[in-house]
C-alpha cells in the first residue's frame, strides 16, 4: 500500500450497530485499522481494556487533552471520550486506512483537522427499534437508556452533516454498503480527488 491512507469517522446513536459493523467489516478487510478510543466511563462486563476502548481516569485523560495528544474528545453522558492523534496519523503515514468510532461532537473536530477523511452517519431504521436494541442489550439502567434515547434524537440531526448515511437495518446490507462508500473514496484519493 502507498499513499496517505484513508480516515473514516462513522458515528451514529448509541446502540445502533456501530460496533457490530465495524467487528464485520474489519473482518472483511483486515488491513482496516481501528482506532481504540480513550475514555473515563467505567467499563462493561463484556469489555477489554485496549480492545474496546482505553480506559483511563479523568486526571490521565486531562494530561492528554492538555498535552495535545487527542485528534478529537468530547464529554458523552458525563464521560469522557478522545482519540489519539499520533496513532492516527503513524497509520495513515504508513498508507493504512483507519477507521474511528467517534460521536457528533468529536466528528466536527475532525472535519476541522482532517478535511479529507470520510464521514458515515449509522442510522437506526426508526427511533423505536434503536430504544428496542438498546432494552435488549441489556447493559444500561432504565435511566440510562433513556438518558441515551435523548441524546439519540439530538444525534440524528447532525446526519445530514456527513458524506454518506447508511441505515443499519441489516447488519450484512449495511456493511457491503460502507464496503462501497470505502473502495469509491478508494478511487477518489487514487484520482487525486476526495
Amino acid at each position: 500500500m502507498s499513499g496517505l491512507g484513508l480516515l473514516v469517522v462513522i458515528s451514529g446513536p448509541g446502540g445502533v450497530g456501530k460496533d457490530t459493523l465495524i467487528e464485520m467489516l474489519r473482518a472483511r478487510q483486515p488491513g482496516l485499522r481501528y482506532s481504540v478510543s480513550y475514555t473515563t466511563r467505567p467499563r462493561r462486563d463484556y469489555e477489554v481494556d485496549g480492545e474496546h476502548y482505553r480506559f483511563v481516569d479523568d486526571d490521565r485523560f486531562a494530561r492528554l487533552a492538555a498535552e495535545g495528544a487527542l485528534l478529537e474528545n468530547a464529554r458523552v453522558n458525563g464521560h469522557l471520550y478522545g482519540t489519539s492523534a499520533a496513532m492516527v496519523q503513524e497509520a495513515r503515514d504508513r498508507g493504512e486506512d483507519m477507521i474511528l468510532k467517534i460521536d457528533v461532537q468529536g466528528a466536527e473536530q475532525v472535519r476541522e483537522r482532517c478535511p479529507d477523511a470520510v464521514f458515515v452517519f449509522v442510522a437506526p431504521p426508526s427511533m423505536d427499534e434503536l430504544h428496542r436494541r438498546r432494552v435488549s442489550r441489556g447493559s444500561e439502567a432504565s435511566d440510562e437508556i433513556e438518558a441515551r434515547q435523548r441524546l439519540a434524537e439530538v444525534e440524528m440531526g447532525y446526519a445530514s452533516r456527513y458524506d454518506h448515511v447508511v441505515v443499519n437495518d441489516a447488519a450484512a446490507r449495511a456493511v457491503s454498503e460502507i464496503e462501497g462508500i470505502l473502495a469509491g473514496a478508494r478511487e477518489r484519493q487514487r484520482a487525486g480527488r476526495r
